[in-house]
This record gives C-alpha cells, sequence and structure tokens, in this order.
C-alpha cells in the first residue's frame, strides 16, 4: 500500500472534515482511540420512489485510501493551525491504514440498509476516513443510479455521457466513470478516457457551424477533417435544410445527424423519413438537449440510435447523493469484549453489530430479498448470493477493484446485478425498492 521510497504522491487526507481530526485528538487524549471497531456505510432509505440504487464509487474510494497519507505540507498546515496537538499531528505522521475493508462489488444493485462497505480497524484509522469515503460514494452511487435508469429506460441503444460543462472538472470525470459502470457506451470527456480506458466521442458544436461562412462550408471542413462517417448537427438554423446539406455534403456514408432542440419525439419521425427518401437510410439519428431517463423513455417509440445526457446525468437526475452515512456499529470495550453500538435517534436509527448480506433467489433466479446478518451471516441455500466481498486486507488494497479494468468488471457485474432483480425494477414510476431488506439476528 506504501508508495516506492521517493515516489510522488498526491496527498487525500485534507479532503475532510475538522470534527474528524478532533474526533481523532480527543480519542488519543482518552485511550480509546486504539479500539478495535467497525463502521457500516449503507442508505436508510433510496430517493423518493426509486426501485434500486447501484453502488458506484469503490474503486475510486480504493484510490484515493492509497494516497491517504500526511505529508509535510499536510502536517504544517495542520500544526500552524493552532487547533490541533503535538499528539495528533506525531500519530497522523506516521498515518497508514492497516485494517479490512469489505463491501458490495462496484456495479452492484443496493436497497434500504444494504451494507455497502464495512471499515474494520482501529477507531482511529477508520474515523479519519468518513468525510473522503462518503463524499466519493455518495456522488458517484447518484451518478451510477440515474446513469443506470437512463441505460434502461434506452433499451439498449447507446448512451453517450457528455456533461463535463454542467459540472465541477473533477466530478465530470467521476461521472463519466460512474456512468460507464452503469452502461453508458461512450463520454465526452478525455481525462475520463485516458485515466478510466473509456472509449470518448464528439464531433462539434453549434459555434463550429457559426464560425464558418455557411452551413454547408462548415460541413464540408468538419467531413474533410473526420470523414462522411462523423455525425453533423443540423439544428442551428433550420432543421430540414441542415438535413439536406448534411446528404449533399456527406452522401449516403454519412454516419448520424444531431438533433438538440425542439420536439425530439415529431423531429425523430420526420428526420428519418426525410434521411431515407434522400437515400441514407443507414445515416442514424442521435438526440440531445436535456435529457433525463423520462425523456428517453418518451422516445422509445421514436427512431433514435443513441441518446446524449448532460446536465440530468451529472446531477443524479433529481437526487444528486446517495445520503449514505457512516456509522460506528460495533466496538471492542476496555476488556476486549465486543459491543455492538447504534444510534437511537427519531428517524436516523441504525442497527448495531457487524453485517453479512446476501441476496436471495427464488427457483427461477429471481431475487427476492435483500437478507442481512447481524454479528453471524444469514442462512442461505445454493440460489443465494453473498454480496460482500473483501477489498482490503490489514491496509493492502485488492488492484482488481481499481484502474480502468475495474470499470469493465463493475459494468459486468452491474448488467448481472440488474438481471436477477424483478421485472419491475425497469419501472419509471414511483415505487417501493423492488425487493425488502430483511434482517436475520
Amino acid at each position: 500500500m506504501a508508495p516506492s521510497p521517493g515516489e510522488a504522491f498526491a496527498s487525500t487526507a485534507l479532503k475532510t472534515d475538522h470534527y474528524e481530526l478532533t474526533m481523532l485528538q480527543a480519542a488519543l487524549r482518552s485511550g480509546a482511540a486504539h479500539r478495535r471497531s467497525v463502521f457500516e456505510t449503507f442508505a436508510r432509505r433510496l430517493p423518493n420512489g426509486r426501485r434500486y440504487g447501484v453502488v458506484g464509487g469503490t474503486g475510486r474510494f480504493l484510490e484515493a485510501l492509497r494516497d491517504f497519507r500526511f505529508g509535510e505540507d499536510e502536517l504544517r498546515y495542520l500544526s500552524d493551525s493552532g487547533v490541533f496537538d503535538k499528539e495528533t499531528v506525531a500519530y497522523l505522521e506516521g498515518f497508514r491504514f492497516t485494517g479490512d475493508v469489505f463491501g458490495y462489488a462496484e456495479g452492484e444493485a443496493y436497497f434500504p440498509n444494504s451494507p455497502l462497505l464495512i471499515v474494520e480497524s482501529t477507531f482511529a484509522e477508520a474515523c479519519v476516513l468518513e468525510t473522503l469515503l462518503l463524499s466519493i460514494m455518495n456522488h458517484d452511487s447518484a451518478i451510477a443510479s440515474a446513469a443506470s435508469r437512463m441505460t434502461v429506460a434506452a433499451g439498449g441503444r447507446p448512451c453517450i455521457e457528455m456533461g463535463s460543462r454542467r459540472t465541477h472538472e473533477d466530478a465530470a470525470v467521476a461521472s463519466a466513470r460512474a456512468a460507464a459502470i452503469a452502461g453508458f457506451a461512450t463520454t465526452s470527456n478525455l481525462e475520463a478516457g485516458r485515466r478510466y480506458g473509456l472509449s470518448t466521442a464528439g464531433t462539434a458544436a453549434h459555434s463550429f457551424t457559426l464560425l464558418h461562412d455557411s452551413e454547408k462550408a462548415a460541413f464540408e471542413a468538419q467531413v474533410a477533417s473526420l470523414g462522411p462517417g462523423t455525425s453533423l448537427l443540423v439544428d442551428t438554423y433550420d432543421v430540414e435544410q441542415g438535413i439536406r446539406t448534411a446528404v449533399e455534403v456527406a452522401g449516403p456514408e454519412l454516419g448520424a445527424i444531431r438533433l438538440d432542440s425542439g420536439d425530439l419525439v415529431t423531429q425523430a419521425g420526420w428526420a428519418r423519413r426525410l434521411l431515407d427518401s434522400l437515400g441514407n437510410t443507414e445515416t442514424g439519428i442521435v438526440v440531445t438537449s436535456d435529457l433525463d431517463e423520462y425523456a428517453i423513455a418518451a422516445l422509445a417509440s421514436a427512431p433514435v440510435n443513441a441518446y446524449g445526457v448532460g446536465t440530468q446525468l451529472v446531477t443524479g437526475s433529481g437526487a444528486p447523493t446517495a445520503s449514505m452515512v457512516y456509522k460506528l456499529v460495533a466496538r471492542q470495550d476496555e476488556s476486549g469484549e465486543w459491543v455492538s453500538v447504534a444510534k437511537k435517534a427519531k428517524d436516523k436509527a441504525s442497527v448495531g453489530g457487524r453485517k453479512y448480506a446476501l441476496r436471495r433467489k427464488n427457483e427461477q433466479g429471481v431475487a427476492t430479498a435483500e437478507v442481512i446478518g447481524v454479528g453471524h451471516p444469514p442462512a442461505s441455500d445454493f440460489d443465494d448470493r453473498p454480496l460482500l466481498t473483501q477489498l482490503v486486507d490489514r491496509g493492502e488494497i485488492d488492484d482488481a477493484h481499481t484502474g480502468p479494468d475495474a470499470v469493465v468488471r463493475a459494468a459486468e457485474r452491474h448488467r448481472a446485478s440488474l438481471a436477477e432483480l424483478p421485472a419491475a425494477h425497469t419501472r419509471l414510476a414511483a415505487g417501493d425498492p423492488v425487493i425488502p431488506t430483511l434482517y436475520e439476528d
């Protein structure tokens, strides 16, 4: 987990909340900081009306955990703040996470109270990870969940992630990764392509057409550069004339036209008829313009070949956070005995004890329940599927869950996970989670 001597790293240690370190300081003072503890990440509920959620961000968290160390600059900042005492700074100087992390595989569907990540370590080590863990998991799971609803609504037609200009520059990269896990075919973001091996796509904006003296001149320049198989944006001026000009310039090999405004259902229909009448029966139609899962579903009967999705995707389509929390559920007492602990506050209660989870399935292989064992694995038969896998073993990160290959595996897990859910998971109308969460004590 530690870097080679002299290896440069960008520390993630201060991407955290002030109170994580004041808790650490007080726990060091009381002597409880080194008690073995179990923390659990879960969501008490899904966004209103959603049928399932999708785990996103696990790989990014593990990558961030690798760099969760306090270098000279971080330690100097903490010392100069005057808030943290010498004992706390000295502890952080040698900080390395040495515990275990278990979790749902990235791309997996989840439900209320699913134990998505379990951190087992000393209180001190687990406490300081809270903010970084939740900021990554809440964002990426929200995007993956929204993206999944969109790809389900698309019914096999490819979706293109193109939301970089609608969010923070780093969130844009994370969003592209999360969208790929949930089935998006390509992204417009080059950094996401470089970092995670994603396919990238894009051609031209309206400004490119406006730059030239005529629409025809713009199309000729684009085709000369990118070939006739490119996609031409035809709604800068008049859509019908734009389509006719695109066909005139690129001929029957024109890859696609893009529609970015107006009534897309109606427009796609007559655009298809016009293209066919001009001999461009193989030219596709790509639609954009602030799409969400509902707009995509409304286009199901339209002759559309692909959807470009931006703002609604990178903002979670109305649910910009997965509302996950990170709670202490078990700890050792002074004698070393394990004690289950839980928050009892109204509407924010948690269930104490270390959790184990499986997906119960019927004889047809369809999921019927999320079953959580408290303190022990729940009873299982041959059809049930365990959901927790070890991600970190005594501080050593399993690299199978990081990097570009992990995104491919997460996308495969997502497809397999949805395939075993009841058919009701495809419904966009508000409803309850498609399977219940059950506890076994």
